[in-house]
């Protein structure tokens, strides 16, 4: 992973011009690139762009799902047949790709994925919503395989 600083748009008046705030992280296997610059010191910004790559690694990096079971992570959200987590919460990336590796690993049938997951449909659709680019990704998906979207 590469880290670099930058000085950039953002709140901070004369602080922007003079200092370095902006960060953007590489996950340099994949290429895959997060920014942050909205916020005043290079720390939050940091811990924005974080969370942001997360996402970003979330919904463009499948890894093959060959356990039956969900994980420890996904067991401590769960409340009988629902998954709770606000889409601002650290764990909510490893969530939100649990759910689509196990999702993409049961062909991008919903119903199946959800049974894996002992989560309702609707629970395991409203997850992926909370995250609008990964409700993207998987109409995608689903309308390539011949699916009807989900909203």
């Amino acid at each position: 992973m590469q880290v670099r600083f930058r000085r950039d748009r953002g709140p901070g008046g004369q602080n922007r011009n003079k200092v370095e705030t902006g960060v953007i992280v590489t996950f340099t296997p994949l290429g895959i690139q997060a920014s942050a610059t909205e916020r005043r010191t290079q720390a939050e910004n940091r811990r924005v762009a974080l969370f942001r790559l997360r996402l970003q690694l979330a919904l463009q990096h499948r890894s093959e799902y060959t356990e039956m079971l969900p994980s420890g992570i996904w067991c401590d959200r769960l409340r009988g047949k629902q998954i709770q987590v606000n889409s601002s919460h650290q764990d909510f990336p490893a969530l939100l790709a649990e759910a689509l590796d196990v999702i993409a690993g049961s062909e991008w049938n919903i119903p199946l994925a959800a049974e894996r997951l002992r989560v309702s449909n609707s629970q395991l659709i409203r997850l992926v919503k909370s995250h609008p680019p990964a409700l993207v990704k998987l109409n995608q998906e689903l309308e390539d395989r011949g699916f009807s979207p989900r909203r």
